[in-house]
């Protein structure tokens, strides 16, 4: 499962962005507008990773002007967190977690919502893509409603969300497939409306969808064991744990 999943982790970014060869490592770059990529270790790679190969990439990322980032499976390249670690990022933890069984019976979304998929052309897909970047208090990037109802035009991802009887997205989320294999991500309700089962609506509407269509694998990256918890209602397992580097916060002193 996680060779298929390595090969998901290189493959997906390919459709929007450039892969820049670093031995050990690939950077992914994004091309146009959107949420910028990240470092990953290069496919079928199986030695060390030194911190020198870390350094290199963050450089590079410097130069590019995009975030110093790197994403991996712990299970797969063990030795890339000790050299990820030495050039000074911070590394969390996140449970990766696979559909391996049936869900429960999750209680019905208040009777005000709809949940469904959404289309490149509909009219909800502009707050169902603001939906989860106001979940984390964030403004959507420039350009991300155009470039996600492109990818969904092209088949590349697909789009699900909980409607208010107006038709504005409360939660939305998105699996993106390639092949028989396919990810849940950027599910997220608007801070007014949590509490209401609708993150997990929409992940089950996106489960759905998936297996619609023919998925083989569905998987995802918790945030924490909380949210694990949640989604193991719908039959998600844990099997790996996904590490994300990010640099440090910048300390606030006061004046």
């Amino acid at each position: 499962m996680l060779k298929r999943l390595e090969s998901y982790y290189d493959a997906v970014p390919r459709s929007a962005a450039r892969a820049e060869d670093f031995g050990a490592l690939t950077l992914f770059v994004r091309e146009g507008e959107g949420w910028p990529y990240y470092a990953r270790p290069a496919l079928g790679h199986t030695g060390a990773v030194g911190v020198e190969a870390v350094e290199k990439v963050r450089a590079r990322q410097r130069e590019l002007g995009v975030p110093e980032a790197f994403e991996w499976v712990a299970e797969t390249t063990p030795g890339l967190r000790a050299a990820v670690e030495a050039s000074g990022l911070v590394v969390r933890e996140h449970p990766l977690m696979v559909l391996t069984e049936a869900a429960e019976e999750l209680p019905a979304p208040p009777e005000d919502v709809t949940v469904r998929m959404v289309g490149a052309e509909d009219p909800a897909l502009e707050s169902a893509v603001a939906a989860p970047y106001a979940a984390f208090g964030a403004a959507p990037a420039p350009g991300a409603a155009a470039q996600v109802a492109a990818r969904v035009e092209a088949g590349l991802t697909r789009l699900a969300a909980a409607l208010d009887p107006s038709g504005t997205a409360l939660a939305a989320g998105q699996h993106q497939p390639v092949g028989p294999v396919t990810e849940i991500v950027g599910v997220g309700t608007r801070p007014e409306s949590r509490r209401r089962g609708l993150g997990l609506a929409v992940t089950a509407a996106l489960v759905a969808d998936a297996r619609a269509r023919g998925a083989e694998t569905v998987f995802l990256t918790a945030t924490d064991e909380t949210v694990a918890r949640l989604y193991a209602r719908l039959g998600f397992r844990t099997i790996a744990t996904a590490l994300i580097a990010e640099a440090a916060e910048p300390a606030v002193t006061e004046n």
